[in-house]
């Protein structure tokens, strides 16, 4: 297959020529440039709030903020032994020690050091809650507390490299690797200079409400971006890559971190184009050299040349529904499963590639929680086939049933987006026989939160909602997309047998025991369908002319998984 010529990029920092250039080098510097189009919206440095995890931090910053794991290409934990080595220490109670590399440093000379750990913890464990709340909202506003909230303590020394997890008795969290990972460990030391103390371990113990608050607000909201001027002091990197500068013209910069301790990136600049951008004037000026977009989301796209293919995702493409307003009533949301053409839509929008890999993308997808090439899956799945076509005369009936005449569903997701845009299209249609009406509510900032504000009664996307990248083998994301009081349950549902089944899944070794509450979750959820599955969210991966270690990563992580080893050979 021809490939497409990537531009070499000149640095003009007196004229602001080139794609994704940094102003202040020298004009006699030539500098390698690989644009990267993925459709991450990039909100937040925060992988593990709300707001991080669901516009996709890990597919932008796990090369910018390292952990003990990240996630691989095929949607599997793998250690990252620059960052530092994580084991299990045997013994009746679950306890894993953590070292970090003795030579690992911050973009800005601040030594990373433990005291990452027991932030990350803290805020995502769910023990701090908003004084006087009677609900007991958390303070902190976390994409998920799963992992976390089994673990009793971490042992650490503020400053220190070293850290002890220990998990409360009786418990054992088996996807402990899926914790402390990459763009979710963040630097606790800018939250201390923030919030005016000397090291946020002792500040978290200290039992001093107005301080704790205060971490909780910066971890919240301290690390949002948008394009524009970014205080860089906020946004130090443990990777090899370091964020520059974001704009809306020149995408989000990352060039080479030079305290970085480990194995040098091969390309000195990537320039990082998130959702929202022009990418088929991107990809006709030459700018892209890889790109990683949901199929068929953009219109009038131009690969030719690349090395193109389209795969199915670890992300299950979904309608989230809303818990409340038109759908309050379950009986509303299944005669919305009803007249949903799930079949229709796989054969039109879903289908990735002629022979799909690992048996991802084969067909309709009838399960949240395990994925098409899972041994479980066939076991488990059996309960989604009564709403694999569309049957219209039903729908009807059990609105009449539950006394809802003609309801308005207002679908939103993020735009712009052609394949969601059809996905809507041929839902309204189909529906529109049983009286009900399908609205499409997309929106340029549509975010899921915009679900539990009552402005949209379902979001489209990826799973827990998220409208890029998406996505694991492990699936811990899918699982907490459904438990109460997590930020990505972005539906608010909730339901104490379905928590009760993860939480004891989350530790179950024996293969029979598993299999059979993989299936009464998976009834459960068809009973009470808080989302609709319809297909492994199929993504469309190309590299173009002189690109060299690219591998395709459909998962939460993206292709730049391993953005550090590109190679743009001219």
């Amino acid at each position: 297959m021809r490939r497409s010529t990537i531009r070499l990029i000149t640095v003009l920092a007196a004229t602001g020529l080139g794609a994704g250039l940094v102003t202040g080098c020298s004009t006699k510097n030539q500098v390698p440039s690989i644009g990267y189009a993925v459709d991450a919206t990039v909100a937040s440095y925060n992988g593990g709030s709300t707001l991080g995890a669901t516009s996709g931090a890990a597919a932008v910053f796990g090369r910018v903020l390292t952990g003990f794991f990240y996630t691989g290409p095929d949607g599997q934990q793998v250690a990252d032994t620059d960052a530092g080595t994580a084991k299990e220490v045997p013994g009746e109670t679950q306890t894993v020690q953590y070292r970090l590399n003795p030579d690992g440093v911050y973009s800005d000379g601040v030594a990373t050091s433990c005291d990452d750990l027991v932030l990350a913890w803290s805020a995502r464990s769910g023990r701090f809650t908003r004084p006087g709340d009677r609900a007991q909202a958390p303070l902190f506003d976390a994409a998920s507390t799963d992992g976390y909230d089994d673990i009793e303590r971490v042992d650490c020394q503020p400053g220190s490299k070293d850290a002890t997890v220990v998990f409360r008795p009786g418990r054992h969290y088996l996807p402990w690797r899926t914790l402390f990972t990459a763009a979710e460990l963040m630097p606790a030391h800018v939250v201390a200079q923030a919030v005016g103390v000397p090291n946020v371990v002792d500040a978290l113990q200290s039992g001093d409400g107005a301080v704790i608050g205060r971490i909780a607000d910066f971890w919240n909201s301290g690390w949002t971006m948008a394009p524009g001027e970014l205080d860089l002091t906020k946004f130090p990197s443990s990777g090899p890559y370091r964020v520059e500068s974001f704009s809306a013209t020149d995408g989000l910069v990352l060039v080479i971190n030079e305290k970085w301790w480990g194995s040098a990136p091969q390309t000195s600049r990537i320039v990082v184009w998130p959702k929202g951008t022009d990418y088929a004037a991107k990809a006709e000026e030459n700018a892209l050299g890889v790109v990683d977009l949901g199929a068929g989301s953009v219109t009038d796209l131009s690969l030719a040349g690349f090395d193109e293919q389209t795969v199915p995702g670890r992300g299950v493409e979904q309608l989230v529904l809303g818990t409340a307003g038109v759908f309050a009533r379950v009986e509303t949301r299944r005669a919305f499963a009803q007249c949903v053409p799930r079949q229709a839509l796989f054969d039109t929008l879903g289908k990735a590639g002629e022979v799909p890999p690992r048996g991802l993308g084969s067909g309709t997808l009838n399960s949240r929680l395990v994925q098409q090439d899972s041994l479980y899956y066939g076991a488990v799945s059996g309960s989604g086939d009564r709403y694999r076509g569309t049957d219209i005369p039903g729908a009807t009936a059990t609105l009449a049933s539950a006394g809802t005449a003609q309801p308005t569903i207002r679908i939103g997701y993020r735009t712009p987006d052609a394949r969601r845009a059809k996905t809507v299209a041929m839902i309204a249609e189909s529906c529109r026989g049983a009286g009900i009406t399908v609205v499409d509510a997309g929106a340029p900032d549509f975010t899921p939160t915009t679900l539990g504000a009552g402005a949209v009664d379902a979001v489209l996307g990826s799973t827990a909602a998220v409208p890029g990248p998406a996505g694991s083998a492990t699936g811990v994301a899918a699982f907490a997309a459904l438990r109460a009081g997590n930020g990505l349950d972005a539906g608010g549902f909730g339901n104490a047998r379905y928590d009760a089944i993860t939480d004891q899944l989350a530790g179950e070794t024996d293969s029979t025991a598993t299999l059979n509450l993989l299936t009464e979750a998976e009834n459960l959820l068809w009973a009470q369908l808080p989302s609709i599955p319809l297909f492994a969210t199929p993504r469309t991966i190309a590299f173009g002319s002189g690109m060299q270690n690219g591998i395709p990563g459909p998962t939460q992580a993206g292709t730049g998984w391993n953005m550090d080893r590109w190679v743009l050979q001219r």
